[in-house]
């Protein structure tokens, strides 16, 4: 990432150093030390005051954990729902069953890959209007049975294709949140990484929201905001200040309820205890909602909407 490069020079400067043999140049030894030293300094300074399109783009790492590592990590007898019988299957948004900790729950999350291959395949995580249709169908399934929903938020937004307009992308996602606003289970939302406009709201609203320390959620991304306001994509770092998009801001402002610390560099550093973290988060969460009525999870979740935002009138 460009804010890193200045660490990453010096990191490189570390590993030439310790390739060379010190038992002609014990001088070395002491450089190597006072260079590791610095480095920690300034990996410390530079991650505990992160801007926000910083954290945007560590949020946008390719080695970030994905829906995939997690559904791998918690959760036990998966089984994937298929389809949205009307026009496909959408490989960018998954939805199907699992078990987390020994409870049973429909789990939903954008799908993002690990290679070129599987991110064309799967559209870079941007789903088209039979992925959320997809999601739609899980999450009357969830309510007729009984079953907690557990999403993962981790998309640039819906694909804004002409044919997925002439699909009814619109419509799909209205679905989906007219079917969560609906749903007398509980649904806990979880921000992983991206977390934009439409595509990411379709399935990010529920009776909790926990958010990964540098993850955030956006109606718009900060590109297309730069491009609206100022014409110019490349004031993306203005727009994100502006949106007020991280995840420290979200919590702020009452819209998320938790936030999960991610080790100094961003998740991607160590996966399997932020995905640990995350399934304690869930665990908890899941336990709180638990004995509540379903009539009174709706009555909580409306009011919580109502909630949103705030209005000064004189």
């Amino acid at each position: 990432m460009e804010f890193e490069r200045p660490l990453a020079e010096l990191e490189d400067k570390l590993a030439s150093l310790k390739r060379v043999d010190l038992t002609d140049q014990p001088e070395l030894a002491a450089e190597i030390a006072e260079l590791e030293a610095e480095i920690g300094r300034i990996r410390e300074t530079l991650y505990t005051g992160l801007t926000p399109w910083e954290r945007v783009q560590i949020a946008r790492h390719p080695e970030r954990p994905k829906t995939d590592d997690y559904l791998a990590s918690l959760f036990t007898d998966v089984v994937e729902l298929h389809g949205d019988r009307l026009f496909g299957d959408d490989e960018a948004m998954f939805a199907g069953f699992g078990t987390l900790r020994g409870r049973r729950v429909a789990v939903l999350g954008h799908r993002k890959g690990k290679n070129t291959h599987e991110n064309v395949r799967r559209n870079f995580g941007s789903s088209h209007p039979e992925g959320f249709r997809k999601a739609e169908r899980l999450m009357h399934l969830a309510d007729r049975f009984g079953l907690p929903i557990v999403t993962f938020l981790d998309t640039a937004g819906a694909y804004p294709g002409i044919e997925d307009e002439d699909r009814g992308q619109a419509l799909a996602i209205a679905g989906c949140l007219a079917a969560l606003s609906r749903v007398r289970v509980p649904v806990v939302v979880t921000a992983i990484g991206e977390g934009g406009s439409g595509g990411a709201l379709a399935i990010g609203f529920g009776d909790r929201l926990i958010m990964l320390e540098n993850a955030y959620y956006s109606v718009i991304s900060p590109e297309m905001c730069a491009t609206i306001l100022h014409k110019d994509a490349r004031r993306a770092n203005e727009a994100s200040a502006c949106l007020q998009l991280t995840a420290a801001d979200l919590l702020r402002r009452g819209l998320a309820d938790e936030v999960v610390p991610e080790p100094l560099g961003g998740a991607h550093t160590d996966p399997p205890a932020v995905i640990e973290a995350i399934g304690d988060a869930l665990d908890a969460a899941l336990v709180s909602l638990a004995g509540i009525s379903r009539e009174a999870l709706v009555v909580a979740r409306y009011e919580r909407l109502r909630a949103i935002g705030e209005f000064t009138g004189e």
